[in-house]
């Protein structure tokens, strides 16, 4: 099996990831398609042993790391191309996913992210949250915001990652990356947060917020003057702000939601779909936290649709909801009425067909 033969066809394809699995032909995925490499063979237990050793390139501490986890996420640079590499196992035979990281960032403006977004990078202090399910392009958005502060603004940027995906070149402000892993450079989350407190940055980007001691560090960091960005795996606003909530128990609830409700700034939610021309298209939800959203916060109990009612309602604070956002890419032509729809419940259908008509209305379209 020529391994580089793969990687040079998924590039050449615009493939995001490659799927390697025993018993199987290696799979691009193209978009959200999973198509066979051409001119491929299934997969032999003999062959992903060699894609093992090519990836770990007899590095003894990924070694050590895998036989003692059962799972290893590195990363591997062919030609001028970085891949994040994840390396699992199934039937006791390695399984391999790589993602493939474009060196070219795209342009802030080019991804359909919404300009409250980055508007909001010029807060000295606080907590934003860019949310999604996995390849929602959370780490594109983050990356971009990045690159856009690095352009326009004198911060020190700091990175805690895993893996670095994008490499940064500091230009008007100072990037520090960091990178999760036992012989990387800090070994969790929460320890790369708390350390982040006496390295004088201003602005604490967190791949990932997966616990309660890493939510704890990023809201202490975000009370003592900084900016803090992270990501969430969570498909809407209403989803991120109760994961946050159900990170700690109910007697703390009361307290971590008045937090929250003074210092977190923004959350935005997103999804890629298919768009009519088959390319990718974001669909962004967005809840900046005003007054009536931070009320809502710190109520005893928050309903997922009080919180969606009070986006929708909050649109000049520059709030935008998940209908909105379908019915705009809707009435624009660039996705279908039936994948709008699918993303959204039964209940909120006539909300979206009201939405479609006012936006007609406004446009001058029947």
């Amino acid at each position: 099996m020529n391994i580089n033969e793969i990687l040079d066809q998924a590039i050449e394809r615009d493939a995001s990831d490659i799927h390697l699995v025993c018993g199987n032909k290696p799979l691009l995925r193209i978009i959200r398609t999973l198509v066979p490499v051409e001119d491929s063979e299934v997969l032999t237990r003999d062959d992903m042993n060699e894609v093992y050793d090519f990836l770990v390139r007899g590095n003894l501490q990924l070694d050590d790391i895998f036989n003692t986890t059962k799972k290893l996420d590195t990363s591997y640079q062919y030609k001028d191309i970085r891949l994040r590499v994840n390396i699992a196992l199934s039937d006791n035979i390695p399984t391999c996913t790589l993602r493939i990281i474009k060196n070219e960032l795209p342009s802030y403006e080019s991804l359909g992210v919404p300009d409250i977004v980055r508007r909001m990078t010029y807060q000295t202090q606080g907590l934003m949250l860019v949310t999604g399910k996995t390849n929602s392009g959370k780490s594109t958005t983050l990356n971009a915001l990045i690159n856009h502060i690095n352009e326009t603004q004198n911060k020190k940027i700091l990175t805690l990652e895993n893996p670095i995906e994008y490499k940064h070149t500091s230009n008007k402000s100072l990037i520090v990356q960091r990178e999760l892993g036992k012989s990387r450079d800090f070994e969790s989350f929460s320890a790369g947060v708390k350390n982040s407190l006496r390295e004088d940055c201003d602005i604490l980007v967190i791949g990932e917020i997966r616990d309660k001691e890493t939510m704890e560090a990023a809201i202490e960091t975000a009370e003592s003057g900084h900016l803090v960005i992270g990501t969430l795996h969570t498909r809407s606003c209403a989803e991120a702000l109760d994961r946050m909530i159900n990170f700690y128990e109910v007697k703390d609830q009361a307290s971590i939601k008045y937090l929250l409700s003074s210092l977190l700034k923004l959350v935005t939610a997103q999804r890629l779909l298919e768009g009519v021309d088959g390319k990718p298209v974001l669909v962004p939800e967005v809840m900046v936290v005003d007054n009536i959203i931070a009320g809502i916060i710190r109520k005893d109990k928050t309903s997922v649709s009080e919180i969606e009612d009070a986006i929708q309602s909050s649109s000049e604070k520059g709030s935008i909801g998940l209908i909105n956002s379908l019915a705009k890419l809707f009435v624009d032509g660039r996705i279908s009425l039936d994948l709008a729809k699918a993303q959204i419940e039964e209940k909120n259908i006539n909300v979206l067909n009201r939405t479609i008509m006012q936006l007609r209305i406004q446009k001058g379209q029947h």
